[in-house]
């Protein structure tokens, strides 16, 4: 028995080491890649990879003799895979002939780069992860993880070699805070200001602030272990709206499967629709597609662009604008609601052909009432924005532009408000009406559990549904032969009252710190920063120091919205089996 027990600790001693040695090597890595470093240290870096690769192989390798638990053949591929990928690293790049005329320059190649982050994460997913509601609830599981995103990010775009001429602190954590909370609003500019190991970083944070970085955690854990403890299930159903806790994890996979499949089609059309002779070689181009991909589908509104999609190479592009707005529009959709579309068209298309000689088919209620209510709003707001932009700005900005490309990029104009931040316009060009109808679109934003901000589809069309059930007398709100739950109805006006007490006091605050800037313009700032949309009118660059920081608590709030704030501060309470006698408040 205690040799038993001391073979267990034992293991669990190698295990744990090995992860904090691979560990360490991200941390080296990090620093490899953001400093400059002298031959003699370059030299023991490459020495420590080396190591840190051969020390994730024999880990592996001994699980396989010593774990009693059967692995799923997933695992076992995945890790077949890794380990000859990993030897095949090695072997050429530490043991190859010609390996001692290319050492000084290891410490840049994206293969290398691969096999210590395929290390890293293949022990993260070992490690036993618990979260403990006695600790953090889910409301503040989820804002500390994005706090820790932006303290990272800042901290990997303050590194020497991820700009061209050094960055401040304050800008550094106000375009790590727009990057994970997929704004896009920038004080720099994002092409020339970022070496390309600054813009990968702000693609990577792009995708896991679109994601959220438990997802991947959770996920990748999930999957070399294939079991997860129950608190942990129910904390991951509250973040990632699953409705039984029991399907989390297959909703985490569809999430990734969803979000990687879009953006790699996205990635490819945007690729075919761009001219070769706009860029130096094929990785440039090849990265192009890629950033505006991700950029696009996580609605961040960055571009390597300094004038943005209004670029002149690009303006008259309209194949890649469509293209950018399905990534948008899917993006800004949600989850759940993309996820509930493909069961529905699954229905449609399978059954008849299932069941054809059946003859008339029950109807299930497959899309879901969340999912109509959505589609319904993002289709008459996209409608009507397009509308209102096409006649407003006819004579105006669209006059460069034909009748298809008017269509086109009226369509831009008016999806890209809620909350994906490309322009294809001079903003500062268009008319005071057009710019209204911006403000209520980005007011509004995308749709619940999606990675666009606003106040969402969801919440505008409740509210909306609210007043017309009032203006008839009816004391419930019916749609579709259901009946909405009060609490959504409350949450709704919760939400739509807390954003624009957090918009109003954002307008004051910097009117007071920049008070020669417009109204309109700082107004125009605050609702982009709150909805996470990344327009502007200008002004951004310019802000003072306190109005910057202004902004980076509007981006924060806006992404992970202001009522799970509050719910993580205040102390939830418990049931109560009473009622006090209700009685009527006086309202007009």
């Amino acid at each position: 028995m205690k040799e038993t027990l001391a073979n267990v600790f034992t293991l669990k001693t190698l295990f744990r080491t090995a992860f904090i040695l691979s560990l360490l090597g991200v941390f080296a890595f990090i620093l490899d890649f953001g400093y400059e470093q002298s031959s003699k240290l370059q030299t023991f870096l490459n020495a420590y990879y080396l190591f840190i690769l051969f020390v994730g192989i024999a880990v592996t390798l001994v699980r396989y003799f010593t774990q009693s638990k059967k692995l799923s053949t997933q695992v076992i591929l995945f890790d077949a895979a890794s380990i000859l990928v990993i030897l095949y690293i090695i072997g050429i790049h530490f043991f190859g002939v010609e390996a001692h005329k290319h050492l000084n320059f290891l410490y840049s190649d994206s293969w290398v780069r691969a096999a210590i982050l395929l290390t890293f994460i293949r022990e993260f997913a070992e490690q036993r992860v618990n979260y403990k509601k006695s600790h953090l609830n889910p409301a503040q599981l989820f804002i500390a993880s994005f706090v820790g995103i932006v303290l990272l990010g800042t901290f990997l775009l303050m590194l020497p070699k991820a700009t061209y001429d050094g960055i401040s602190f304050l800008d550094a954590l106000f375009t790590s805070t727009s990057a994970v909370c997929v704004t896009g609003l920038i004080v720099v500019d994002t092409g020339t200001f970022f070496t390309p190991l600054g813009q990968n970083i702000i693609v990577f944070l792009i995708q896991l602030g679109g994601l959220g970085i438990l997802t991947f955690a959770s996920y990748f854990s999930y999957f070399f272990k294939g079991m997860s403890t129950f608190e942990n299930q129910v904390v991951l159903s509250d973040m990632n709206n699953s409705q039984k806790i029991s399907e989390v994890f297959s909703t985490l996979k569809r999430i990734l499967i969803i979000t990687f499949s879009i953006e790699a089609v996205g990635g490819i059309l945007i690729f075919l629709s761009l001219k070769a002779e706009n860029f130096q070689d094929f990785t440039d181009r090849f990265f192009f597609s890629v950033f505006h991909s991700i950029s696009a589908f996580c609605n961040a509104g960055f571009s390597t662009l300094s004038n943005g999609i209004y670029d002149i190479n690009f303006r008259y592009n309209y194949f890649l604008q469509l293209t950018l707005i399905g990534l948008f529009v899917f993006g800004g959709l949600g989850f759940p609601i993309v996820i509930n579309i493909l069961k529905y068209l699954k229905y449609k298309i399978v059954n008849p052909i299932k069941y054809w000689d059946r003859g008339t088919l029950s109807k299930p209620w497959v899309l879901s009432l969340s999912s109509r209510i959505t589609l319904i709003t993002t289709t008459a707001l996209s409608l009507l924005g397009t509308a209102v932009f096409y006649a407003n700005e006819y004579h105006n900005t669209l006059a460069e532009h034909n009748g298809f490309g008017k269509f086109v990029t009226a369509l831009f104009g008016a999806t890209t408000p809620r909350t994906a931040g490309f322009n294809t316009l001079d903003m500062n060009q268009l008319h005071f009406s057009t710019l209204m109808m911006i403000f209520l679109l980005m007011w509004v934003g995308a749709s619940p559990a999606s990675t666009g901000g606003g106040i969402k589809t969801s919440t505008f069309a409740i509210a909306t549904l609210n007043f017309l059930s009032l203006a008839k007398g009816k004391e419930r709100i019916e749609v579709y032969r259901r009946e909405i739950a009060d609490i959504s109805v409350r949450r709704a006006f919760a939400i739509i009252s807390l954003s624009l007490v957090v918009i109003g006091f954002a307008v004051i605050a910097i009117a007071a710190f920049d008070p020669d800037k417009t109204l309109l313009s700082i107004a125009f700032e605050c609702f982009s920063a709150y909805s996470t949309v990344g327009l502007s009118l200008g002004i951004t660059s310019s802000l003072s120091a306190g109005s910057k920081g202004v902004l980076i608590i509007v981006m924060f709030i806006g992404r992970v919205s202001m009522l799970t704030i509050l719910i993580a501060i205040f102390r939830k309470m418990k049931y109560k089996a009473y009622r006090y006698p209700s009685e009527e408040i006086l309202i007009n």
